[in-house]
C-alpha cells in the first residue's frame, strides 16, 4: 500500500462554498464531490506520524487567531497545470503566514510548485478544457451577488484515501478559547 498523502484545508461552507460546489459539478460532472476549500497545506507525504502531525497542528493552530479572506477573480494555473481557482485577494498574506508556520517538522514538505493561497473550481484533463473552464467560471463568478468574503477559523487535517478521495481526520480550531468546543 502507498504512503498516504495529506493535507490541511480551510472548508468554504457559506455561499461562496455552495456556488464553488455547483459550479464544480457544472463543469465536471464526474468528479467526485469535494468540498469547497482553500488550502493552507497542499497534499504532502509526512515526516513523522499521523498523530505527531496532529499534535503540531493542535499547537500551532491554538495559537493562531481566526480572520477573513476576501476572493477575488477567476484565474487559472495555465500552462502549469489545467486548474481553474478563485484568487485570494485581500489577507493572501495571513495564509501563507499560516502555511509557513505550518510546514515544518512533521508536516514539511517541498512545495512543488510556490504556494498561492486560492479557492479551487476544477482541475480538468488538459489546457483546452482548462481555458473553456476558465471563461464559463469568470463569467458565472461575474454574476455571484452575494459576499466574497470567507472566515477562516477551523482548519481540517485530511488523508487521501484513493484519487481525489479525502477522508477528514481532525478538525482543529484556530485561537485558543476558555470555553470547550
Amino acid at each position: 500500500m502507498p504512503t498516504p498523502r495529506y493535507a490541511l484545508v480551510a472548508y468554504v461552507r457559506n455561499a461562496v462554498g455552495e456556488f464553488v460546489e455547483h459550479l464544480r459539478q457544472e463543469l465536471h460532472p464526474h468528479l467526485p464531490h469535494l468540498p469547497a476549500h482553500v488550502t493552507i497545506l497542499p497534499p504532502r507525504h509526512l515526516q513523522g506520524s499521523e498523530l505527531s502531525a496532529l499534535e503540531s497542528l493542535e499547537e500551532i493552530c491554538s495559537g493562531a487567531e481566526p480572520f477573513d479572506v476576501t476572493l477575488g477573480d477567476v484565474e487559472t494555473f495555465v500552462p502549469v497545470t489545467p486548474t481553474v481557482y478563485i484568487r485570494v485577494a485581500h489577507a493572501a498574506y495571513r495564509i501563507r503566514e499560516l502555511h509557513d508556520r505550518l510546514n515544518k517538522q512533521t508536516l514539511f514538505a517541498t512545495e512543488e510548485w510556490p504556494f498561492m493561497p486560492h479557492l479551487t473550481i476544477v482541475k480538468v484533463g488538459d489546457e483546452e478544457q482548462a481555458q473553456e473552464a476558465y471563461l464559463f467560471a469568470r463569467e458565472r463568478w461575474a454574476q455571484f451577488s452575494g459576499h466574497r468574503q470567507v472566515p477562516i477559523s477551523e482548519l481540517t487535517f485530511v488523508r487521501e484515501e484513493e484519487h481525489n478521495c479525502w477522508l477528514d481526520l481532525a478538525a482543529l480550531p484556530l485561537g485558543r478559547s476558555i470555553v470547550k468546543r
